[in-house]
């Protein structure tokens, strides 16, 4: 008493109260479990309540009044003495049949002491002689698949009772919410297929001591979901009180204290917390999907498993009815687990799968033509990689990048987005008009053939605004990969762009956290450009320069050679080495070698080094001869 725990009996069991440190949240929920040991002289208590969690024990020596354990009268609907004494023999014409339930109790709800009926108003479901009401409701059960014996294991019975819904009294069918075999509440079931449940008593699940210590769990809507699943042999299954909701509520989960809707699963947090699968079998319909999703939010949805009933089906009952027990223990047995966000099987992903098995030689999928064979056996485009491409300075790695791009226009139709911070904008236009036209912008120093005319001119250029945006910081601040990244997406929704060119990388907006090193914020950066890659299906060339190489002698740089971290060539799909030759004993000066340094995906391509020779007039190469 000196804690506040005032028990109406002080037998040896868990009783449940109203914590007196938390007073059950704002629902009064009868959150204190009271464990009184076997010798009636000690006790252990615990607040399930995840904001309270008192614990402590205590000698029952002392009680009030100096009284001994607590005699069980005043459980009775009226409060009055009971005998004690089980009914259960046969009856009579309009005599009661007991259930056989014990350890009933009134308990305390938030509006006060609970009124729930004494056993003798309770007329027994099962197998024998019946009442007449009840024999009626058993009737209706098995017309339904659930047997009699089904019926009395579970406790359910007729009582002639007032229905709110009909204003009056009629003959319901009582389903029993017991917990610790103690009735806790009822859910009635009028002849109208009406609901009700005890006034202020505590909500809780159906069947909750048919899940006590069981590692899996079946969740079902309706209490004859339960008995139906018992049919098929599955005994650990709860039914939830209230129904479904008509939808999913958005937002974030209310506080357990404020979750009135789904109270009845904070108050059987001690029997759901141990459980490691939950398989939630509600209805079919948009509410029972709509309650699925309630639960696995409240549950955990990487432990439930949800169930698909066969087509024609809504629930449990209705495949016991037109499938029979086969089907209905197949539909549990071959649950499903809860989609998580970002996990995955290979099956989810089966259509695009068996695609790509089918795909033709031309497809993206194998990658597309870079427009040079030789190149082609070692490096094709595919969308949605990222291809890292070095070399050093003035060995046309921009170069062929912006040929790359112009055979795909010509060839494929597609369109890029370019971000060149080391081109004025001018000079790109020049270089790749040159290209697409196969003619020299201006004639002389670098070209004795005639320019070409304004009409050409103006083709080329009406050309490249087709295929070509333009990404650029229009201010003196360097571009972030994340601004870059940003109007990227943008110009996938607006003008469908297949590619983007971000050239190069030193010329970026590198500021990093304090305390991040220059590898940590690569490895990062790369990171999300792939993402970006993949998700819109778009082909990334990266361009990033080499560091200072000392003792230079004019031999081709490695991947690893890039400034900056190693993971430039750790996370690229694709490594491509431009090396012009500089040394005319070794071959032509316009003799380019394409080193294709790294190629992730095998059915695009291969380690090689290809060589082209470039064009200076036009800007464009082709293959040698």
């Amino acid at each position: 008493l000196e804690k506040g725990i005032m028990l109406q009996a002080y037998t040896p069991g868990q009783h449940r109260i109203v914590c007196p440190v938390c007073a059950g949240g704002s629902s009064g929920e009868r959150s204190l479990a009271v464990q009184i040991e076997e010798d009636g002289a000690t006790a252990k208590w615990i607040c399930h309540r995840g904001s309270c969690e008192w614990t402590g024990g205590s000698s029952l020596i002392q009680r009030a009044g100096g009284k001994g354990a607590a005699s069980s009268g005043g459980e009775g609907g009226g409060g009055g003495e009971r005998s004690g004494k089980k009914n259960n023999g046969a009856a009579g014409s309009g005599s009661f049949v007991g259930t056989g339930m014990m350890n009933k109790r009134q308990g305390a709800g938030v509006g006060g002491a609970v009124k729930l009926p004494p056993p003798e108003a309770l007329e027994r479901i099962g197998p024998g002689q019946l009442t007449p009401a009840a024999a009626q409701w058993g009737a209706w059960l098995v017309g339904r698949g659930i047997s009699l014996e089904t019926a009395e294991r579970n406790g359910l019975a007729s009582q002639r009772v007032f229905s709110p819904v009909a204003g009056g009294q009629v003959d319901a069918l009582v389903f029993p919410y017991m917990r610790d075999n103690e009735l806790v509440n009822i859910k009635y079931r009028g002849p109208e297929k009406s609901f009700w449940q005890v006034k202020g008593a505590e909500k809780i699940m159906f069947g909750l001591d048919d899940i006590a210590g069981q590692r899996e769990i079946v969740i079902v809507e309706g209490e004859v979901d339960k008995l139906a699943l018992e049919e098929a042999g599955f005994k650990n299954v709860v039914s939830v009180p209230d129904g479904a909701p008509g939808k999913v509520k958005e937002g974030e989960l209310p506080k357990p204290e404020e979750d009135r809707k789904f109270e009845y699963l904070w108050n059987c947090r001690a029997a759901l917390d141990p459980v490691s699968r939950i398989v939630i079998a509600t209805d079919a319909d948009a509410p029972g999907q709509a309650l699925a999703e309630e639960l696995a939010r409240r549950l955990g949805k990487e432990r439930c498993y949800r169930v698909t009933w066969p087509k024609g089906c809504k629930d449990a009952n209705e495949v016991l009815q037109k499938e029979g027990v086969v089907s209905l223990r197949g539909s549990i047995d071959n649950a499903e687990g809860f989609p998580l966000r970002g996990l995955f099987r290979f099956s989810d992903f089966g259509d695009d799968i068996a695609s790509y098995f089918s795909v033709e030689e031309s497809s993206e999928m194998r990658g597309v033509s870079t427009g040079w064979k030789s190149v082609d056996r070692h490096y094709r485009v595919v969308p949605g990689e990222l291809t890292i491409v070095t070399g050093v300075p003035n060995s046309g790695k921009s170069e062929w990048v912006d040929a790359l791009m112009c055979n795909l226009a010509v060839q494929h139709g597609w369109t890029f987005a370019l971000c060149s911070m080391e081109n004025k904008v001018h000079e790109h236009a020049r270089k790749l008009v040159e290209k697409y036209t196969g003619e020299p912008w201006f004639e002389g120093r670098y070209s004795n053939r005639a320019r070409m005319r304004p009409e050409v001119m103006r083709a080329g250029l009406h050309w490249l605004d087709n295929q070509f945006v333009l990404i650029r910081h229009e201010d003196d601040e360097l571009p972030s990969v994340d601004w870059i990244l940003g109007l990227a997406r943008a110009a996938v929704m607006r003008h469908g762009i297949r590619g983007l060119l971000i050239d190069p990388y030193n010329e970026l907006d590198h500021k990093r956290p304090q305390g991040q090193t220059e590898t940590e914020y690569v490895s990062q950066m790369l990171t999300r450009i792939k993402k970006f890659a993949q998700h819109y299906d778009v082909h990334v060339w990266f361009v990033a320069h080499p560091r200072q190489l000392h003792n230079w002698r004019g031999e081709a740089p490695g991947l690893y050679d890039i400034s900056g971290s190693a993971h430039f060539i750790n996370k690229c799909d694709n490594g491509v080495v431009v090396h012009r030759n500089r040394d005319e004993k070794l071959g032509s000066l316009r003799e380019v070698t394409i080193n294709i340094a790294k190629v992730r995906n095998k059915v695009a391509g291969s380690i090689g080094d290809p060589k082209l020779e470039y064009n200076l007039s036009n800007g464009r190469y082709e293959d040698l001869k």
